[in-house]
């Protein structure tokens, strides 16, 4: 018997070192945990909070997973140390972030894992890229499109297509 997959969107944003390099890197790398079916374009955006940083480059990634969340979790970070990133500084610098956003339409709360994330509808870097990719997908909690959530956002101007020119 087949096992279930899962229809998941993970949010990767980097500010350290070559940003581009260690998204791609982290995609190809989520590649070999899950079945990546399409990635958004990249997208920028200053920090939040500890400002004294580079700006993200954020995506979004949808994909296929037959991992529970917690393991799916599990393995996120495992490609975060990989990649060099340490917990530390919260909002702080990081070569990669990488964030359930949906699992399908899970909905569970614990001290390790909030899906859907938690944050989400508050944050145009993550709502810009998502929308590009499942900009009709319902919130399983607030009950509103990615579309609408995004409209709602108040930053929605401040994250921009990266253009590596500028």
């Amino acid at each position: 018997m087949a096992q279930h997959e899962t229809t998941v969107y993970i949010g990767l944003g980097s500010n350290i070192g070559d940003r581009v390099a260690r998204l791609r890197e982290s995609v190809v790398r989520l590649s070999q945990v899950i079945k990546v079916t399409r990635a958004s374009r990249l997208y920028v955006q200053a920090p939040l909070g500890y400002v004294s940083q580079h700006a993200f480059i954020n995506a979004v990634v949808e994909g296929r997973t037959t991992l529970k969340p917690f393991d799916l979790l599990v393995e996120l970070q495992k490609i975060e140390r990989a990649m060099g990133r340490r917990r530390g500084i919260q909002y702080g610098p990081r070569p990669i972030d990488l964030d359930i956003l949906f699992y399908g339409t899970a909905q569970m709360e614990s001290f390790e894992l909030t899906i859907p994330h938690p944050r989400l509808a508050q944050r145009a870097f993550v709502l810009k890229p998502l929308a590009e990719l499942a900009p009709d997908l319902m919130h399983p909690v607030l009950y509103y499109t990615v579309t609408q959530l995004l409209a709602d956002v108040d930053d929605a101007d401040q994250v921009k297509l990266y253009d590596p020119g500028v």
